[in-house]
């Protein structure tokens, strides 16, 4: 197993990679990538490391000047488990195939060799890049040779995957833990990375793919839509991401526009006020009351739109103090404090657009000011480049006094550089689909139903609605 890709172009995937990981992520401050190859020796070697600077604007590259993964890389002899030394993490990605995320390493089992040594780690995700065994042609070849584990056993040979290359990705001590958002970010952007990796190994070993497409239509339609499959859930990732970063840009919009009136926050006021209310009403503690208790906390956290937080409010706040109040009854002074507070909260969601507060906000021109509010308070499902175009080209405009502006400005610019890319991908891969065994659409028809091709936007809708929920 060798996946033949330039080291050129592999650092660079690397590096847009670990770029997209760590402006993506809070905490994370530290990426790098390792490289699995030439098994049985599977000689795991560094291949770039980044770090950003702590306003997340700048990554610095290179490789430590001591390690033992720099290269020439480090054979599997050398780090696999075994019974006379420390325990590597890097041995459990590769032989399991499965991540590892150190949330203290002063006992992390499988930091030892770090706490004998006394050099003590970040808390750091390690994730495997997987690519199929089929994707790369090795059950072609009946002298490919796995390595074994320390017992004598051969790794890989029970499972669909190989190991490509490891992600290792730093945070801030104690700020990740196993089976959080973090770690599912990571996991899918590895997919694509294993994707990435497969698609310029296939771009250099074209003549090879193509004498397979001749020998086996059918299994060359079954690797071009698991690839396809692969693109569409990573945009769902990217266009979910976008929305983040907007609802990120449009409380900061707000509070922009409180500041320059010297005004509080009235959404945040108004949801204390409830909180308040419902903390000193009287009754025995229930399920209704701490659920209503959640939806307020967790209403300032959603980075919704206007129309849609003011469904979500009607919903899972308005409608679950209607309830309360038929089974705890309140005096009609109290009952009127709550649904001034729920009017107030509702007024409060469109501030950031209206209109006498953005005439009166001198510093952005009229129609800057009505382009910025259109697009960040947009209510689309759907990846539209043309605006995200628009967004960008006025986050490049020094008046606008958001904090981290161009922090988000270069986010948005690699989200739609990749979503296009995407979308490029989608299309070249359904024609090839349908040309591929010459028949137009037959090659499409002969898969099951589930393994059909969504179209991103559809699957970025999916995938947004889904979170909502």
């Amino acid at each position: 197993m060798s996946l033949a890709i330039e080291k050129a172009v592999l650092e660079s995937a690397c590096r847009e990679m670990i770029e997209t990981i760590l402006l993506c992520l809070p905490n994370a401050f530290k990426g790098t990538i390792y490289r699995v190859d030439k098994s049985p020796a599977l000689i795991t070697e560094r291949v770039t490391s980044g770090i950003i600077d702590r306003r997340k604007s700048e990554i610095s590259w290179g490789l430590p000047e001591k390690s033992e993964y720099n290269p020439p890389g480090k054979p599997w002899n050398d780090y696999r488990d075994d019974p006379a030394r420390p325990l590597e993490a890097m041995a459990w990605c590769v032989e399991k195939q499965k991540s590892w995320t150190s949330e203290d390493p002063r006992s992390d089992s499988r930091s030892v060799r770090l706490q004998v040594e006394g050099q003590w780690e970040d808390s750091h995700h390690m994730e495997p890049v997987l690519v199929r065994k089929s994707d790369l042609q090795l059950d072609m070849y009946s002298s490919f040779e796995y390595a074994k584990d320390y017992h004598g056993n051969y790794i890989w040979s029970d499972t669909d995957y190989v190991v490509v290359a490891v992600i290792k990705i730093h945070f801030q001590p104690y700020t990740i833990r196993t089976g959080s958002m973090e770690t599912v970010i990571i996991k899918k952007l590895s997919r694509s990375l294993g994707t990435e990796l497969l698609s310029y190994h296939l771009r250099q070993n074209s003549m090879r793919a193509m004498q397979q497409l001749a020998k086996d239509r059918i299994n060359a339609c079954d690797i071009l839509a698991d690839s396809l499959r692969n693109a569409v859930a990573k945009g769902a990732l990217v266009f979910s991401l976008v929305k983040q970063e907007i609802g990120y840009l449009r409380e900061k919009w707000e509070q922009l526009l409180l500041d320059d009136r010297h005004e509080k926050n009235e959404k945040v006021e108004a949801v204390n006020r409830l909180i308040q209310i419902l903390t000193h009403m009287e009754g025995d503690e229930s399920d209704l009351k701490r659920e209503l208790l959640v939806a307020h906390r967790k209403f300032l956290d959603l980075p919704l739109p206007p129309e849609k937080a003011e469904r979500w409010v009607a919903l899972q706040i308005e409608e679950r103090w209607r309830n309360l109040i038929e089974k705890y009854p309140i005096d009609e002074e109290r009952k009127g404090l709550i649904w001034g507070s729920v009017a107030a909260l509702k007024k409060s969601l469109y501030f950031g657009k209206d209109t006498e507060i953005l005439k009166a906000y001198s510093v952005l021109p009229d129609d800057v000011k009505q382009e910025w509010t259109g697009l960040i308070y947009n209510t689309s499902d759907h990846f539209d480049g043309k605006e995200l175009a628009g967004m960008i080209q006025i986050l490049s405009n020094p008046d606008l006094k958001i904090p981290n502006r161009e922090r988000s400005r270069k986010t948005l610019i690699q989200l739609k550089a990749l979503a296009e890319t995407l979308g490029q991908l989608e299309k070249n891969t359904n024609f090839l689909l349908r040309q591929v065994l010459n028949g137009g659409g037959e090659c499409i028809d002969l898969l099951e139903p589930d393994r059909r091709s969504l179209t991103l936007q559809q699957a970025a809708g999916l995938a947004s609605e889904g979170k909502n929920r």
